[in-house]
């Protein structure tokens, strides 16, 4: 895993430096691992998951070009 460095300065707002990090741990896939390897998930379970996120991402698209194809 890289090293994530957040330089700051004194003066910098606590609140703000918080939203930065957190910021930085999303964009590097930091919170995605660790809650992936928080529990174990059976072989059979993840593929089902996978799956159902399939499903959805195609209904969404399917949605999307449905509202764009009524609009023309």
């Amino acid at each position: 895993m890289a090293e994530l460095r957040l330089n700051i300065d004194e003066r910098f707002p606590v609140d703000k430096a918080l939203k930065k990090f957190k910021r930085l741990c999303d964009a590097s896939g930091i919170v995605q691992m660790y809650r992936a390897k928080s529990e174990y998930k059976k072989p059979s379970v993840m593929k089902k998951e996978k799956l159902e996120n399939a499903q959805k991402r195609r209904r969404k698209t399917e949605g999307r070009t449905r509202k764009v194809s009524t609009k023309l």
